[in-house]
């Protein structure tokens, strides 16, 4: 077990060596702090020196990765092998990203040429309506990955966007999602994309019924369907049955996690939104970052830099939170969607042999775009008696002032977290010593961005590694989704007087049933 080891042991021990460390004397005693703890990749700058932590500590924290066998895991993981055991499936997200040559599977390239002529069809007015009338928006209808990072890249590249067609998304079971995006849209030129993998997800399914009956009541023609839906399934089947012609439905492969399905053909609204040809840019910067994960050395890897960071600062200064801060209003998005990537993938409590383990695992992810954060929680993070690594991510095209002050706003934030303050009035006092990492992007542009969205992806599998769990299920969302279905079927629950109490209010104080 990881508590067992050596190397953690060694880092027990360190961290109280660490104890009365403060950042502003190691920055006074070595003037080259940001060069010896940064580190470029393709335009791609991260500073992690405002992390407590020595030349030593960085050292230990690689002893630990090597004994945790991170290099062997990784390269099981693009190699193909079932890594996802529970559900015993590869882990090949990464594959979707790369060059033809490197995967062998001809499945990939083929559905990228397809989502190229679909897209291309949706820009030049070719895609034609049941009534003859060109597509101008395309609804989304999915949820967790099949809408959260599509969606998040669509409003990262919003300055990429065909002007001419809107693209929306729908996730929520709640109607009013639905409904306020059926109240901007035209019947005659909508498309919809329904995005499930088994076809059967609750709350995706129950609003593709909405939208069908809103095509059928305004177009009064079955046969709009076909021209008005297209599916991203593994489950065609199903799709056929729902109307929908068997050449618009795009599938991918059980190898694929719905919080990494973005890649895929899940990805077909980024290709609409923006066009195929910065859809093939966004998986580029992807490869790019895999490229250097595979290769790069330990102490050189900025995935397992990031993830072994967060090892020390989760497991050894007990940080439960970890606030993404992202000062690009663009990736307003981006913590939200870290939060499933990481939350999903690392919320676990037994090993991947079974067993419970010992140690804290994943943190709370948070966050909300800069300076908007400033003015909401930062003062916690300043002055808060908990400790909240966070990550300040920003992009350095932009000539006007606002940007600047922008940038001097972040870069001000991520000092005094670090330098803190000392006064003769207490309440204005905060000792600081608070750890951050600062991303710059040369640009948000598509390839910068897919190299940003599979840092932190692979950063999470490194921690899951670390903290042998396996990072690709997610079994814990299961019994919620089992127990609706039960509440739905009965419109009861004896299991405990609370939930039968809730349901016996509302049918009383709005004389329906849940059924």
């Amino acid at each position: 077990m990881l508590s067992e080891k050596s190397e953690w042991h060694a880092l027990q021990t360190h961290r109280k060596e660490m104890e009365h460390i403060h950042m502003r004397d190691l920055f006074a005693q070595d003037p080259q702090r940001f060069q010896t703890f940064s580190l470029k990749h393709e335009g791609l700058l991260v500073d992690y020196s405002k992390h407590r932590i020595t030349g030593e500590t960085f050292a230990l924290l690689m002893d630990l990765a090597k004994a945790c066998d991170v290099e062997s895991w990784r390269d099981r993981m693009f190699a193909g092998e079932k890594i996802n055991a529970t559900e015993n499936r590869a882990v090949l997200h990464t594959a979707l990203r790369a060059p033809s040559s490197e995967t062998g599977i001809d499945s990939i390239h083929e559905t990228l040429d397809r989502m190229k002529i679909f897209s291309d069809s949706v820009h030049d007015g070719s895609r034609k309506g049941h009534t003859g009338k060109a597509i101008k928006t395309v609804i989304n209808i999915g949820i967790g990955g099949s809408d959260l990072g599509p969606r998040m890249v669509c409003e990262a590249l919003a300055p990429y966007q065909d002007k001419n067609i809107a693209v929306r998304f729908v996730s929520n079971i709640d109607p009013s999602d639905m409904a306020s995006a059926l109240s901007r849209s035209d019947p005659e030129t909508t498309l919809f994309i329904i995005a499930s993998k088994s076809f059967t997800t609750q709350e995706t399914m129950a609003n593709a019924a909405l939208a069908r009956q809103w095509i059928l009541e305004n177009l009064k023609d079955e046969n709009a369907i076909a021209k008005h839906f297209i599916a991203v399934s593994s489950n065609e089947q199903e799709a056929t049955k729902f109307g929908i012609d068997p050449g618009n439905i795009f599938t991918f492969g059980d190898w694929v996690g719905g919080r990494y399905s973005l890649w895929s053909s899940v990805g077909l609204p980024i290709c609409i939104a923006a066009g195929f040809e910065n859809f093939r840019s966004l998986l580029d910067g992807a490869y790019i970052m895999d490229k250097h994960f595979r290769e790069a050395p330990l102490s050189g890897n900025l995935p397992v830099i990031l993830a072994m960071l967060g090892i020390w600062t989760r497991n050894f200064w007990d940080a439960q939170s970890h606030a993404i801060l992202p000062y690009n209003h663009y990736l307003s998005l981006l913590p939200a969607f870290l939060q499933q990537l990481d939350m999903e993938s690392n919320g676990k409590s037994i090993d991947r042999n079974g067993n419970e383990i010992d140690y804290e695992t994943g943190p709370v992810i948070f966050g909300q775009p800069g300076t908007n954060g400033q003015h909401a929680f930062y003062q916690l993070i300043h002055q808060g008696t908990a400790v909240i690594p966070c990550d300040f991510i920003a992009t350095l095209e932009g000539e006007t002032q606002q940007h600047k002050t922008l940038l001097a706003n972040m870069v001000a934030q991520s000092q005094a977290l670090m330098q803190g303050r000392t006064s003769k009035e207490p309440h204005r006092c905060f000792e600081g010593n608070r750890p951050s990492t600062t991303i710059l992007l040369p640009k948000l542009d598509p390839f910068h961005l897919g190299m940003l969205l599979a840092l932190y992806e692979h950063k999470v599998f490194v921690q899951g590694l670390i903290w042998d769990i396996n990072s690709f299920d997610q079994w814990g969302v299961e019994l919620g989704k089992e127990l609706t279905e039960d509440i739905l079927a009965k419109d009861r629950n004896e299991a405990d007087s609370s939930t039968e109490g809730i349901l016996d209010y509302i049918r009383t104080h709005t004389g329906k049933h849940v059924v």
